[in-house]
């Protein structure tokens, strides 16, 4: 008897929060009873490496890998449709910024994937799944190149903080059979842009293994070159959403408070110029400390004495969970997911978003050792695990 096939579509393995829950989920998955095929569009990323070996990666695809590559590798590469295809699609959203002005590039994404998806390369060939996922990337993929009996997507991101194509994502959305949520506070705002949809939402939390978090962490002794000082850690793509571009500016009032604080960034991407100048203007050259991409973030964060996580927004945040897991004090800002994600003074602790807020907040938690102490506790005492929730994912598979 043939086992139920579940295709995974996602654009790439760099380390991030919405691809570490993937490993988590094909950590989860029983490939005893399913069949798994990870179609990767681009083979690059630290987490490459962790994907488990029970989990079939499909051979990548020039086409798939060049959509977000630079131009001149399409060029280069023969992808002629694809390159005329992404330089359509900056027209487009170039009129598209000048109708509606909108606060974020976010737009961009879907007006891609409806202008590149024609000229990519079928999956058909693949024959039929029992279930396609669009774990993350353009919808349009698992839509138009995959033929399956249930086609699912996930919304990982908090839909009152981007600015996307409404009517165009609506048309892709609607064509889901369900559409996976990771937090109620995430169901909330994305069905604050498209009530139409309610009727297809499906609450699956990030699945993650407290085991693999705590064996990942003990891969290496890591110590911080200030023991005696206050270490504060946080993980993150550098990007707006994480609001790294602040840490310069709450570290020193932190410091002017007169906490000896180090604050180390483990992490890459597009803001790391910004933060850089940033670290300058505060003059915390010494005190702010990018560490760059680490493929295993875990012992730094065993070590750290608070893991913080400023963001603007979030989902719901893979790495607080992770610290949670470790048992780490967790500090986070209060955007509009953070009571999905920490209950105050239990597992952790919510502080303003503005930077004076925020830093007082961690000033208060790191002379609160009471505080500290009693959240520990907590935090050794409760399971943070969840791989049970692959069970929602098997229930889609077989059709309920």
């Amino acid at each position: 008897m043939n086992k139920p096939r579940i295709f995974i579509a996602i654009h790439y393995m760099e380390l991030g929060g919405a691809e570490i829950s993937l490993i988590g989920l094909l950590n989860a998955l029983d490939t005893e009873r399913y069949d798994v095929d990870l179609f990767i569009y681009k083979h690059q990323g630290e987490l490459m490496k962790l994907i488990p070996d029970k989990v079939h990666i499909l051979p990548e695809i020039k086409e798939y890998a060049h959509i977000e590559s630079p131009m001149i590798d399409c060029l280069k590469n023969g992808c002629w449709k694809l390159l005329w295809k992404r330089l359509k699609t900056k027209v487009i959203y170039k009129k598209y910024v000048h109708k509606f002005h909108p606060k974020d590039g976010s737009a961009i994404f879907q007006i891609l994937a409806d202008e590149v998806t024609p000229v990519l390369p079928s999956l058909f060939d693949r024959g039929t799944y029992d279930l396609a996922i669009n774990f993350l990337g353009m919808h349009n993929i698992v839509l138009e190149k995959v033929r399956a009996k249930k086609k699912i997507a996930w919304i990982h991101t908090d839909y009152s903080q981007v600015d996307v194509a409404m009517k165009r994502e609506l048309k892709a959305w609607s064509q889901f059979d369900k559409i996976v949520s990771i937090s109620e506070k995430v169901t909330q705002t994305f069905l604050l842009r498209y009530p139409s949809l309610a009727s297809k939402i499906v609450l699956i939390e990030n699945i993650l293994s407290p085991l693999f978090v705590r064996q990942r962490s003990s891969a290496f002794v890591f110590h911080y070159p200030n023991p005696n000082a206050i270490n504060l850690l946080s993980v993150g793509r550098f990007s707006y959403a994480k609001n790294f571009d602040n840490v310069p500016d709450i570290c020193r009032r932190i410091r002017e408070a007169g906490i000896n604080a180090y604050w180390y960034l483990i992490g890459f991407g597009g803001e790391e110029t910004l933060i850089r100048q940033k670290i300058e203007e505060a003059n915390m050259q010494d005190y702010v400390i990018l560490l760059g991409k680490q493929s295993n973030p875990y012992p730094y964060m065993a070590a750290c004495d608070l893991y913080v996580q400023p963001s603007r927004f979030e989902g719901k945040s893979v790495t607080v969970r992770e610290a949670q897991m470790l048992c780490k004090p967790v500090v986070i800002t209060n955007y509009a997911t953070s009571g999905s994600q920490v209950r105050q003074g239990k597992d952790g602790v919510i502080v303003p978003l503005d930077n004076a807020g925020c830093a007082a907040g961690i000033v208060d938690l790191i002379c609160d050792e009471f505080l500290q102490k009693c959240i520990v506790e907590y935090l050794h005492a409760h399971d943070y695990g969840n791989e049970k929730e692959v069970e929602k994912v098997y229930q889609m598979v077989n059709g309920r």
